[in-house]
């Protein structure tokens, strides 16, 4: 029998504004779930009967009843049979003794927050630390990728390909007939190694162009250069094993192998390339991060004899060499150099490939090439996360490949990045205080320039900014921990690829202008 101490009316409709030009129900209904959430409405409070609400409000019937149902559907009100409407016995909320009546607001809180989040609004500092594993965090507050730059490229952003000569138009009609008629099996789920024509392409390009002796089922398609890694990372490396990288070198890689349990031992650079002796004196490494090709920032290309000697480290020591051929199409002397892989004999290279470079970085589309006893670990590895990539990427690229469109594009973005590195080394504002000479470039998308001290580096990056000019410290790149004294590793990189000559003549002028040449 209902509560003698309850009216038949017992919600007070006070405040609940509705504006009759947009949908009545909808905004009942959200003026109900608020006042739920924020404590006014307690739990076992008793509603009015639709019809008498309606009435309070002067709106039909039926958008009570659709507000109601839809209350009814979240979970936020019950009805009880022969008894009336009640707001649902929330979490975290204090059951009443007996059915309370909003008419007088009791002035207390149920304590659930207006948000879905269980969280306190009030509680204060890093939450992360409360829902992640503590060590697991650390490692991420010291490891991770900073936001990339905002906005079109301009000069002299690193790491990015003359992407405004892509052929959009192409790749536009090749998109569009897979999708007028897709092939329903590729729609389905499939092979985490990625669609197997592709795969086929990619290792006869590779074998035409790299010399690599390799098949379709040695590769394993992923999104980017940068999952590769990570793949590697979370596949080669036991937790508090050593591994050796560059040192200035890649910092991304390094985060992705730190964030795997690796320890980061960073390996000299000199001008043949990475220092064999001393990743030898790492006992504890057995796994190699490299760029071999044109390495990354410095520019310098490895010797024949430091790529033996780092094949013979691996082979001596069991240990696995990560190359990544970043930037490898863009050779500006003769055909681009054999990797790492195309002279390993003993299955201890994994290749990463991508095509962020010779496309654009947001088609987020690279490959590893694999020694044939890792592929099904990491096509296994991969699915976990992502199951398979996404499937028209794969298929156009393919269509892309297998047409021509894609040498024909790669000839037209090496001779476009050879004119756009002429452009700046032709008009370099000579005379510097503090900068050294202009490096020979004859491979890659940058160049970098040695600087005396890291506060002129930083000068000179802060007034090219303010002209709105892209530079990077080459201070950046070096391990926190590294014993080279801080004014060594001073210096600035520069992509010279991301956009077009006059661009660069511009920019050119606006820094000599900044650094007052």
């Amino acid at each position: 029998m209902p509560d003698s101490t309850t009216l038949s009316l017992p919600f007070n409709p006070a405040g609940i504004e509705l504006d009759r030009r947009k949908g009545l129900s909808r905004q009942l209904y959200q003026a109900l779930r608020l006042r739920v959430l924020d404590g006014r409405l307690a739990s076992g409070t008793r509603l009015p009967a639709s019809r008498d609400l309606a009435a309070a409000l002067g709106i039909s019937r039926n958008s009570v009843v659709r507000a109601y149902d839809q209350l009814y559907a979240e979970g936020f009100i019950e009805g009880r049979v022969g008894d009336g409407t009640y707001v649902a016995q929330l979490p975290q909320s204090v059951a009443p003794a007996k059915k309370l009546s909003t008419k007088v607001s009791t002035g207390f809180s149920t304590s659930l927050p207006t948000a879905l989040s269980t969280i306190s609004a009030n509680s204060t500092g890093d939450l992360s630390s409360k829902v992640i594993h503590s060590g697991a965090l650390q490692r991420l507050e010291q490891n991770h990728l900073p936001m990339p730059p905002s906005g079109p490229p301009r000069a002299f952003r690193v790491g990015v390909p003359a992407f405004d000569l892509f052929p959009f138009d192409v790749w536009a009609k090749l998109n569009a007939a897979f999708w007028r008629k897709p092939d329903l099996q590729q729609l389905c789920y499939g092979d985490p190694a990625g669609d197997a024509r592709l795969r086929g392409l990619i290792a006869a390009y590779l074998r035409s162009s790299r010399g690599m002796q390799c098949s379709a089922e040695q590769i394993v398609i992923t999104s980017g250069a940068q999952q590769g890694i990570s793949l590697c990372a979370q596949l080669l490396v036991e937790p508090g094993a050593g591994v050796g990288i560059e040192n200035p070198g890649y910092r991304a890689a390094g985060h992705a192998f730190a964030l795997a349990g690796g320890r980061l031992h960073g390996i000299a650079v000199d001008e043949e390339g990475i220092d064999c002796a001393a990743l030898a004196a790492a006992e504890d490494c057995r796994v190699a991060y490299v760029t071999p090709s044109h390495q990354y920032p410095t520019g310098l290309v490895m010797s024949l004899a430091r790529r033996l000697e780092l094949l013979a480290w691996a082979e001596r020591n069991g240990g696995w060499i990560v190359e990544d051929d970043y930037d490898g199409e863009y050779r500006y002397t003769g055909a681009p150099l054999a990797p790492l892989a195309a002279l390993d004999r003993q299955g201890r290279v994994l290749y990463v490939g991508t095509f962020g470079k010779v496309a654009f970085p947001a088609l987020r589309l690279g490959y590893l090439v694999l020694p044939p006893g890792l592929v099904e670990a990491f096509a296994q590895r991969r699915a976990v996360d992502v199951r398979h990539s996404e499937v028209s990427t794969q298929a156009v690229m393919a269509e892309f490949m297998a047409a021509g469109h894609f040498q024909r594009h790669i000839r037209r973005m090496r001779r476009a990045a050879l004119s756009r590195r002429n452009v700046l080394l032709n008009g370099w504002p000579e005379g510097l205080a503090g900068v050294g000479e202009l490096p020979a470039v004859s491979a890659g998308l940058h160049l970098t320039v040695a600087v005396d001290s890291v506060a002129r580096e930083q000068q000179l990056i802060e007034q090219a900014a303010r002209v709105k000019v892209e530079v990077n410290g080459l201070s950046k790149y070096w391990l926190p921990d590294s014993t080279t004294p801080l004014d060594q590793r001073a210096g600035l990189v520069l992509g010279f690829a991301a956009v077009p000559e006059p661009a660069i003549e511009s920019a050119l002028a606006r820094l000599r202008q900044a650094w007052g040449e």
